[in-house]
């Protein structure tokens, strides 16, 4: 088996958000694949085997199998295209499937999924005081705006903005404390964010949940925030650029599209570059 190790959503050939990706003759045990995944040591590696016209996908964290990834799968769509060619793939998740489309731009793999239906719904008003409190932010700290909501995309993502670039950029919080609400509540990610206009928006994600404290690049999330727009009538349609990672030094960037539908399902695409390969 080759481990590839894929960076996703990179800019202009940097960056981007590290996944492994596994393509399998058959699926892996779930012990096998999360020994894999502790190896590789990223945020999830990208399990795939082949059914028939449709390829089943497993994500997993070096500590828990995960629902859906946004990253690995944008990853997953340059292993693909490198292995098979441009097109679209049918990928079968635990709960459903997406469509994933891989073409090749000036000699790079551009990826685009297609994400399963989404909702938003509001916030327990306890709970969000909680988070508030665990990454250190205060009322006046956030944008008025945007009210906290949590919004699905394959998982669960509280959406909270800030009011300015430092706010976000100085965002810090206790790990222990928002694992154990992560996983009580079912929260994949906290997305926190700042808008500089309707088109643009600076993100930051909280990853206790899987074991990391911040991910460069959140596919999923990226999926969360636009149903958020489209539930709260910010911008109810078209398309987003979503600048993730930066505060991080490792800068991405994630394109996410959608209709005016509520609860329709959003594109998002973003470009790879390879990491490296190895062989197990």
């Amino acid at each position: 088996m080759t481990i590839n190790k894929i960076a996703a959503f990179s800019l202009e050939n940097q960056g981007g958000n590290p996944a492994g990706v596994l393509l399998c003759k058959e699926m892996l045990t779930d012990l096998e694949m999360l020994n894999i995944a502790k190896e590789v040591n990223y945020s999830e590696t990208a399990f795939i085997a082949q059914q028939e016209d449709s390829f089943r996908i497993r994500y997993f964290s070096p500590q828990t199998e995960i629902a859906f990834c946004g990253h690995a799968t944008i990853a997953s769509g340059k292993v693909l295209g490198e292995t098979y060619g441009e097109g679209n793939y049918t990928l079968i998740l635990n709960d459903g499937e997406i469509n994933l489309k891989v073409e090749k731009k000036d000699d790079e793999f551009f990826s685009t999924f297609s994400s399963v239906e989404t909702h938003t719904k509001d916030m327990d008003f306890e709970v969000a005081k909680e988070i508030l409190d665990i990454f250190n932010l205060k009322v006046e700290d956030l944008d008025p705006r945007f009210p906290i909501k949590v919004s699905f995309s394959g998982n669960y993502h509280p959406i909270i903005f800030v009011n300015s670039r430092e706010t976000l950029k100085n965002i810090n919080y206790d790990f222990d404390k928002a694992k154990e609400l992560m996983e009580n509540e079912s929260f994949t990610t906290v997305s926190i964010l700042f808008c500089e206009n309707e088109l643009l928006y600076h993100s930051r994600n909280a990853f206790a949940f899987g074991g990391v404290y911040e991910d460069p690049a959140t596919g999923s999330a990226a999926v969360a925030l636009a149903e958020y727009l489209r539930n709260i009538k910010f911008k109810v349609s078209g398309e987003i650029e979503i600048l993730q990672g930066f505060d991080m030094n490792v800068p991405c960037r994630i394109i996410a599209s959608y209709e005016a539908t509520q609860g329709s399902s959003v594109d998002v695409s973003g470009q790879s570059r390879l990491i490296k390969e190895e062989s197990k």
